[in-house]
């Protein structure tokens, strides 16, 4: 498990295990978004599995899965909501980080600067210069 703090109350991940949920209730973190559609892993980290696993370790869990190059509106919302709601430090994860540090910053548009939402999460290798028109857009909007 790799843990990316893109602030001091949203990091992402490559895919977790429920093995490391205990680690990641030790690490200060209050919930876990789920970002992965099932329809890409094996059973064993289904979202109902980890879902019992995470709350089970005293977690909070999401689940907002993001089918990659599909992201839609609705992924953002839902995913402004779930970090909302858990009022606390959030780890969410999919294959990479990559899926859940571009619905973070599509979501944190008007929020934070675009220079931010795009640097911080390049800090970790993940490139989104590619959505800078489309954060300034929505920015004008929020």
């Amino acid at each position: 498990m790799e843990i990316r703090s893109l602030t001091p109350t949203y990091a992402v991940s490559p895919q977790i295990e429920t093995a490391d949920l205990a680690d990641i209730k030790a690490a200060g973190f209050v919930a876990v978004i789920d970002n992965r559609p099932d329809s890409e892993i094996m059973p064993f980290l289904h979202t109902k599995t980890m879902q019992e696993a995470a709350e089970a370790a005293g977690l909070a869990f999401f689940a907002n899965p993001i089918i990659g190059g599909m992201m839609t509106m609705e992924n953002v919302t839902e995913q402004a909501a779930a970090i909302k709601a858990a009022n606390g430090p959030v780890l969410a994860y999919c294959a990479s980080g990559n899926r859940s540090s571009i619905v973070w910053a599509l979501a944190h548009a008007g929020q934070m600067p675009t220079d931010d939402l795009i640097g911080i999460p390049a800090r970790y290798g993940y490139q989104l210069e590619g959505l800078r028109d489309q954060l300034d857009a929505m920015a004008k909007t929020a």
